[in-house]
């Protein structure tokens, strides 16, 4: 046997993890695997015990719907899932004990490292959907100073959102329908300002219905981000680059989030001078 690391959840053959971790192991020559275990909310409790009797088993990262209902299972949680109110990452600490994280967070604020090292006197996102991606976007955006606008179709939950993860904040909420007809708001001058307008919703994504959000909200010099990976080039960010507006697709987040995971498993860093190949694996 050899060392190996998973991805749990119910379903699971979507998962990219796979691929992503396969990739970076066969680049690195690692003597390691990772793999995907099907594992329903009922199976949890057997799928901690077998794995903590596993010496082989390095840990795992956690996908819907498990990624609060693995907190009972664990020893620790860090400071970072406790903030977010979610785990998607577990390994075992230097005393063998099960600890829980949460990589979305840093995997999210990963291609944003450049915009957000410059100095701004105002910074404002607009995130679209109030569900559990949106939960790490708000904790990690709310912590680099950013004022909020959270969208979603119930304004109460979102309002719960931001006074739980940043009840300090000026934060504001609207109904996700208000963005999808045009606006005529006079943006005033945003040079020295940093704007985002986030997907954080599954919408958009194949198989769900198109997200509608009018680029007339998005103040000029905006950076439209969409977490969706299925496709890769949603209609959200086809209209962003239509309407002049730099992007970010969803396999940076992706990719970001694996590879703080990766190392936790394996103690290595992931080989990143090669994501432009696992792009075009993930995209293909």
């Amino acid at each position: 046997m050899k060392p190996y690391a998973e991805v749990v959840g119910d379903p699971i053959v979507q998962s990219k993890s796979p691929t992503i971790h396969g990739f970076w192991i066969a680049k690195l020559g690692l003597d390691a695997d990772y793999r995907a275990a099907h594992v329903t909310s009922e199976g949890l409790a057997d799928y901690f015990a077998s794995r903590r009797e596993d010496p082989e088993w390095r840990g795992c990262n956690v996908t819907m719907p498990h990624k609060q209902a693995v907190q009972p299972f664990l020893e620790g949680i860090d400071e970072i899932a406790s903030a977010i109110g979610a785990v998607n990452t577990i390994y075992r600490d230097s005393n063998g004990q099960l600890v829980g994280t949460n990589t979305d967070m840093s995997g999210f604020l990963e291609p944003l490292a450049g915009d957000l090292a410059k100095s701004h006197y105002f910074r404002m996102a607009r995130i679209l959907g109030t569900g559990g991606a949106a939960r790490a976007i708000v904790t990690g955006l709310a912590g680099q100073g950013f004022t909020l606008v959270l969208a979603g179709r119930n304004p109460d939950k979102a309002r719960a959102m931001l006074d739980q993860l940043d009840p300090g904040g000026e934060h504001h909420t609207t109904l996700l329908d208000h963005f999808a007809e045009a606006t005529y708001f006079a943006f005033d001058d945003r040079e020295g300002c940093c704007d985002l307008v986030v997907n954080a919703s599954p919408l958009g994504m194949r198989g769900q219905p198109a997200l509608a959000f009018d680029w007339s909200h998005a103040p000029p010099g905006s950076i439209a981000y969409d977490i969706v990976t299925d496709p890769v080039e949603t209609e959200f960010l086809k209209g962003a680059r239509e309407a002049g507006f730099k992007t970010i697709d969803g396999l940076s987040m992706l990719i970001g989030q694996a590879a703080a995971a990766f190392t936790r498993f394996f103690g290595v860093e992931p080989p990143r001078e090669h994501d432009a190949e696992l792009r075009k694996r993930l995209s293909a």
